[in-house]
């Protein structure tokens, strides 16, 4: 059993965050502001200011907020917000899986395995997704059928920072324009925010699991998927980019026959339940090797 899978994440109590959200998307009032709320002029406001020093006040009291322990991290103390929120943190605490047969986790997250059927359809928590609504690329969408969907879900207090979780050659990116709903549980429950969301997605070219769709999704107050501009031959567990405030996604999608995943992690996720992974943990292996 990998060190994923003994991971499931227990229910917590609702907190503060978690009544927002449902009051944000179950209550006729939280709707109308709602509204206002997932335009990306919003998020683009927010985060123009999170990258004054002017922001600066909001550090302490979000690492108290969310017990992070700073020691982790380079470049403290930090000067924005931003710079707290999307922190380098040493690459010692992040060891990245050498086995080329693994595919790692890009981020940490809680990650949701679901299986792509015959005709390219999902099922996240009672939602249904198709690979083309995804991708809005119905060819492209058909190369992933029968294949796996890995849904990385990224809290606030999470590590922004995400890797390529395979080695291969990256093609053209392609950005989806869209609103910017939070990715918690409780929004997908209400509407599909993963095909409304502003994303961007690549297709990596490997030898290892052949051809897989890397993608990050925006959320409320996450204006900015920052993204390296890179081309040609990556390597595993080099940073893709970074994303900056708010909760986040990094979806993979996998062709049939291209890896076998956990079965643990397969029937967590049947179950609906998460399981916590770390930045470069090995989530499936290749059956190409």
């Amino acid at each position: 059993m990998s060190d994923a899978a003994q991971q499931i994440q227990a229910p917590q109590p609702e907190g503060f965050q978690q009544k927002a959200t449902r009051f944000l998307y179950r209550n006729p009032a939280g709707r109308l502001l709602l509204r206002a709320l997932v335009c990306p002029g919003v998020s683009k406001a927010a985060g123009a200011f999170l990258d004054t020093r002017l922001s600066k006040p909001l550090v302490n009291p979000f690492i108290r907020a969310n017990d992070i322990d700073i020691s982790q991290f380079e470049g403290v103390p930090f000067g924005t917000f931003n710079d707290c929120f999307s922190r380098i943190i040493k690459p010692e605490l992040r060891p990245i899986d050498d086995d080329p047969r693994a595919l790692v986790s890009p981020a940490d997250s809680r990650l949701t395995v679901l299986p792509i059927t015959a005709h390219g359809r999902m099922v996240l928590k009672g939602t249904a997704y198709t690979a083309a609504t995804l991708l809005r690329d119905a060819v492209l969408a058909k190369r992933y059928e029968d294949g796996y969907a890995f849904i990385f879900r990224l809290s606030v207090d999470d590590y922004h920072r995400y890797c390529f979780p395979a080695s291969g050659v990256v093609g053209t990116p392609k950005r989806i324009e869209g609103v910017l709903h939070t990715v918690s549980p409780i929004a997908n429950e209400e509407m599909p925010i993963y095909k409304q969301n502003t994303r961007e997605y690549v297709e990596l070219d490997t030898e290892a699991f052949g051809q897989l769709i890397l993608m990050e999704v925006g959320a409320l107050l996450v204006g900015r998927i920052v993204n390296h501009p890179l081309s040609g031959a990556v390597e595993k567990g080099q940073e893709k980019g970074y994303f900056q405030y708010g909760g986040s996604t990094v979806v993979v999608l996998a062709q049939k026959d291209a890896l076998t995943v956990d079965e643990t992690l397969l029937e967590a996720s049947e179950r609906g339940e998460e399981t916590r992974v770390l930045y470069g943990q090995r989530v499936a292996y290749s059956r190409n090797l």
